[in-house]
């Protein structure tokens, strides 16, 4: 048959029946793009957008309490962040290449339907967090309506669900502005985050500009712990903030084609990349440890939440500023991180039925009936149920990279991605790669006891690492000898 999707139109049924694709694997979003709008810009608001937010401001500065020294965390973070660039790029050259998003490469080594596996890992994993983080942004405008408008106090007590009625107006407000977002398609998408990211990093240096004229420079100390380690602690511990680096990227690591997919080369998604990761993240962190360490002179104490230091600003002006900005910059983390990923996954379980609007909406309804505030105020929910489901992610990742770059030698036949039956590439059995899935179990298993286990914490900041090299050294090693498509097959270039 001829290879036709990369010519035809994506929304061309006729085409797609003539090559004989199935409808239980093909629709007008999963098949591979004809619009490749993204430049460098783009990609690197992207990253802002992941980067510039409450949880990222939050993780960028615990990392400077764990002992070190302002310079070994500031080396750290450089170096963690050109680890995750160059992964990155690795999983980046597919989605560009083939057009696809992440659960259709998945098909190329989990096989058409054994897919949907590591696809549906990554939407629960996406739902929760979603549902979460607009909780916690709603939690932040609770906070600041009342800095703003004492009155509405008496709204916070009592309630339903175990939310109160302020706590529940908030929330709706914050799930509704980010459906309509969504909603709006892909385009819309990459417009705002090309807004947001970059009006985060305006308040974050009005900020920062506010505290050190409070405080004073002569008074910051970028050593923000008084804890003493020795030459071997901070060898290890520097090891840990790196490996830290890495998992807060790690399930962008997996998704990280269903952007890269939209752009014009491999180089656009190269530089985006080194600007967004380790220039941004480095910078974003630097200037949040200014801020923080600026905290501990002015309020007498570190704070980690960017939203409470705009809170106790003694300029209504200033906090609705602030306040406006984070919100934004939290819809946008949520869409990129939380929120298109699950769309895509859940349209590939039935693409007949589920496009990635659907898909969006199914999303944002299971996170508004998951109840997130629960979730996260149980310990013991969220460190069995989203701790075990993120230390797969690396297994998940070193099986894909094992299989596209040292088995499938980067050919791929695309529109065997679309068949359903043994004419397809990637039907191993009944649509499943066994293989896959053997080598997916043992080094998912060790990568959950690293990450729960007590008694192992010394070793469960490298779960990653340690679930990504077992994942992909035990499916090179079943998968020798497996036979690499030629037919059909789109011609690759490294990254």
């Amino acid at each position: 048959m001829a290879n036709v999707s990369v010519t035809a139109d994506p929304a061309d049924q006729e085409a797609w029946k003539r090559a004989g694709f199935s409808d239980r694997l093909v629709n007008e979003d999963l098949a591979p793009t004809r619009e490749r709008k993204w430049h460098t810009w783009d990609i690197l608001c992207m990253w802002m957008s992941d980067v510039h937010s409450v949880g990222g401001y939050v993780f960028a500065a615990g990392l400077f309490f764990l002992g070190l020294t302002g310079w070994q965390v500031l080396l750290s973070l450089v170096l963690g962040s050109f680890i995750v660039y160059y992964f990155m790029n690795k999983m980046g050259l597919p989605g560009q290449r083939l057009g696809v998003p992440y659960p259709v490469f998945a098909r190329v080594s989990f096989g058409v339907f054994g897919a949907n596996i590591p696809a549906l890992i990554r939407a629960i994993i996406g739902i929760a967090w979603y549902g979460i983080q607009t909780w916690l942004a709603s939690v932040a405008v609770v906070v600041l309506l009342i800095a703003i408008f004492p009155g509405l106090k008496p709204w916070t007590e009592g309630g339903v669900l175990g939310l109160s009625p302020l706590g529940w107006f908030a929330f709706l407000v914050m799930w509704a502005l980010q459906l309509a977002v969504f909603y709006r398609g892909i385009e819309t998408i990459r417009k705002f985050i090309d807004f947001c990211g970059p009006a985060v990093y305006v308040v974050m240096f009005l900020l920062a500009i506010w505290i050190v004229s409070q405080a004073g420079w002569a008074s910051l100390d970028l050593n923000l712990s008084d804890k003493q380690l020795t030459a071997g602690g901070v060898i290890y511990t520097m090891l840990m903030a790196m490996a830290l680096v890495v998992s807060y990227f790690s399930t962008l690591l997996l998704n990280f084609g269903d952007f890269s997919r939209f752009t014009s080369s491999t180089d656009v998604v190269k530089k985006g990349n080194f600007w967004g990761l380790p220039v941004n993240f480095t910078a974003f962190s630097l200037v949040t440890v200014v801020v923080t360490a600026g905290t501990v002179t002015v309020f007498g104490e570190a704070i980690l939440d960017p939203v409470e230091i705009v809170a106790r600003i003694p300029n209504v002006f200033v906090v609705i500023l602030g306040a406006a900005t984070f919100v934004i910059a939290t819809i946008g983390i949520n869409i990129v991180a939380n929120f298109v990923s699950p769309a895509y996954d859940l349209a590939n379980v039935a693409p007949k039925y589920i496009d990635f609007k659907r898909g969006g909406l199914i999303t944002s309804l299971a996170a508004f009936f998951v109840m997130p505030w629960h979730l996260y105020n149980s310990p013991v929910a969220i460190n069995i149920f989203l701790g075990s489901l993120g230390a797969v992610l690396g297994p998940l990742y070193g099986i894909m990279m094992a299989d596209y770059y040292l088995v499938k030698r980067e050919q791929v036949a695309v529109d065997d991605l679309f068949r359903a039956g043994p004419e397809s590439a990637y039907w191993y059995q009944n649509g499943v790669n066994m293989t896959a899935v053997k080598a997916f179990v043992p080094s998912a298993l060790a990568a959950i006891i690293l990450a729960l286990v007590p008694g192992l914490e010394s070793l469960a900041p490298f779960s990653w690492f340690v679930g990504a090299g077992l994942g992909a050294g035990i499916y090179h090693w079943l998968a020798k000898g497996q036979a690499v498509p030629t037919r059909g097959t789109v011609p690759q270039q490294p990254v």
